[in-house]
C-alpha cells in the first residue's frame, strides 16, 4: 500500500481517492492518537478549509470523525492554511486540520494536519495515524458525554489578522499593491490585511464560488496580476495560491519576483536589523544558483534541504534558525509563524519597500538568476521512474555536458504523479534543450 501522507498531508481527487470515508478515518485516527498519548485529556481540534465546493462535504466528514473519536471541534470556516496553524496555537488546541489542496485544481482536495502549537506533525505521528486508518473502523467508540462537541469559533479571522499586524506593524501608506487571491482562502483576509497596514489595495480573483479556485489565476498564473499592475501603475503585485501559504510577486513593470528573490530581500533586511540568526538562511535544492551567489556575497550562509516546506521547517527547528524559503514562494519566519504564510511574507516584502524607499525591482536585483528550465513530466509511478537506470544515465550525461556552469535536478513531486526535471545553464536555450532531452527519457520509462 502506498504511503497515505505525502509531503503536505493527504491529497487526492475529492470524492474519489479522497472520499468522505477517508476523511472520517483520518480525522478519527488523528484524534485517537492524541487521546492515546494522554487518556485523561479530552482533545480539542481546530478545523478550517479553503473555498472548494468539496470542502463543505469533507469538513462535515472531518468533524464527524473527530467528534466520534471523542474530540471537541472548533470550526473556523474558510481561512488560509497558516491561519489554521496560528489559531491552533492561539486556542491551545491539540490538533489543527486544514482541508485544502493548495495550488492544485479545484477537483482535488487535501487534509493537512497540525500538532499542538501549530507545528507540522512529526513523521512518527503520521505513521501512527496511517496505521490506524489502515486497520479500519475502531471498536469501543465513546458514547453519551464522551462524544465530542462541535461549535463555531467567534471571529477567528480577526485573531489571525491581529497577529499578523503585531508581527509586522510597518505603515505601508503610499504603497500601491494589486493582490491576486486565486479565488481562494485569501480572498477576504488578504486585501483587508494590506489595507489595514495602510496600503492602497486592488484585489483581483477575490470572488470564490467553490469552483473557480486556482482557475487560471493566482501564483501559478502571475500574468494576470502583472497586467493589472502595469495598467494601474501600481508599485507591485502579490499572487497567492489557493490556501495562501505562499506568495509570489511582480514588480512595477510586471516582471516576476520569485521565491528566491523574495527570500533574498527578506534575508538581507533581517541581517541589517541583526535579526537573521547565525547569518544563515535555509533554502531548497531548487533555489537558483544566483540566489546562492547573492547570499555568499552578503556573508550569509545557505543551508540546503530537500524540496517541501516540512524539510525547511525541520532544518529551522533543528538548527534554531529564523528564516527559510523556496522558489515557489513558501517563506517561513520563525519569529511570527510555524509554517509558510503568504500574507506574512507579503507584509514583510512590502515593509522592505516602505522602509528602503526603493522599488521592488531594485531590491530584487540582488539576485541575478541563472536561466532555469523546469519540465513537469506526467508519469505512472514516480518512484519507478526516479530509480530507472535509463533515467540515471540521462542525468549523468546532462551533468557531464553542463560541467561547472550549470546543474540538473530530477525530483518526483510530493503531491502529484509527476517527475520534475530542472536544469540551470548559462543560456536558456541550453537549459531548455538539456531539460527536454532528459524529460523525453523520463516520459519513455
Amino acid at each position: 500500500m502506498a504511503r497515505l501522507f505525502g509531503t503536505d498531508g493527504v491529497r487526492g481527487l475529492a470524492n474519489a481517492e479522497l472520499s468522505p470515508e477517508l476523511a472520517v478515518a483520518v480525522a478519527g485516527s488523528a484524534a485517537r492518537v492524541l487521546i492515546g498519548h494522554d487518556p485523561s485529556h479530552r482533545p480539542l481540534a481546530v478545523v478550517g478549509r479553503d473555498p472548494r465546493a468539496s470542502g463543505e462535504m469533507l469538513e462535515a466528514a472531518t468533524v464527524a470523525g473527530l467528534a466520534a473519536a471523542g474530540a471537541d471541534v472548533l470550526r473556523v470556516g474558510v481561512l488560509p492554511t497558516p491561519a489554521i496553524a496560528q489559531l491552533t496555537g492561539a486556542y491551545g488546541a491539540d490538533l489543527g486540520i486544514m482541508l485544502s489542496a493548495s495550488h492544485n485544481p479545484m477537483p482535488d482536495n487535501g487534509i493537512k494536519l497540525f500538532a499542538r502549537g501549530g507545528h507540522k506533525l512529526p513523521d512518527e505521528i503520521e505513521d501512527e495515524i496511517e496505521s490506524l486508518v489502515a486497520a479500519g473502523p475502531f471498536p469501543g467508540r465513546p458514547t453519551g458525554a464522551g462524544i465530542g462537541r462541535v461549535r463555531d469559533a467567534e471571529q477567528p479571522a480577526e485573531i489571525y489578522l491581529a497577529h499578523l499586524r503585531r508581527a509586522v506593524p510597518t505603515d505601508l501608506s503610499g504603497v500601491r499593491v494589486v493582490v491576486d487571491c486565486a479565488n481562494g482562502s485569501a480572498s477576504a483576509v488578504a486585501p483587508e490585511l494590506y489595507r489595514r497596514a495602510g496600503a492602497e489595495v486592488t484585489a483581483i480573483a477575490a470572488e470564490p464560488d467553490g469552483l473557480n479556485i486556482n482557475d487560471g489565476v493566482g501564483s501559478t498564473h502571475t500574468e494576470h496580476v502583472a497586467e493589472r499592475v502595469r495598467a494601474l501603475g501600481a508599485d507591485l503585485g502579490i499572487a497567492h495560491d489557493g490556501d495562501a501559504d505562499r506568495c509570489l510577486a511582480v514588480d512595477a513593470q510586471g516582471n516576476l519576483i520569485d521565491g528566491d528573490q523574495i527570500l533574498a530581500v527578506c534575508a538581507l533586511a533581517l541581517q541589517a536589523e541583526g535579526a537573521l540568526v547565525a547569518d544563515t538562511v535555509v533554502a531548497t535544492v531548487m533555489s537558483n544558483l544566483g540566489f546562492h551567489q547573492a547570499m555568499r556575497a552578503a556573508g550569509i550562509e545557505v543551508l540546503t534541504t530537500a524540496v517541501g516546506d516540512r524539510y525547511l521547517l525541520e532544518a529551522l527547528r533543528d538548527k534554531g534558525l529564523s528564516l527559510a524559503g523556496e522558489q515557489s514562494g513558501h517563506v517561513v519566519f520563525t519569529d511570527a509563524a510555524t509554517t509558510g504564510d503568504g500574507l506574512l511574507t507579503a507584509l514583510r516584502l512590502m515593509s522592505c519597500l516602505a522602509a528602503s524607499g526603493r522599488s521592488l525591482a531594485e531590491l530584487a536585483a540582488v539576485v541575478q538568476r541563472l536561466p532555469q528550465v523546469l519540465v513537469n513530466v506526467p508519469v505512472g509511478d514516480r518512484d519507478v521512474v526516479a530509480s530507472s537506470p535509463l533515467v540515471r544515465a540521462a542525468v549523468a550525461d546532462a551533468e557531464h555536458e553542463l560541467g561547472d556552469s550549470g546543474r540538473i535536478l530530477l525530483r518526483p513531486s510530493g503531491t502529484e504523479q509527476l517527475v520534475r526535471v530542472m536544469v540551470e545553464a548559462l543560456t536558456e536555450d541550453e537549459a531548455d534543450r538539456i531539460a527536454r532531452q532528459v524529460a523525453d527519457v523520463v516520459a519513455s520509462v
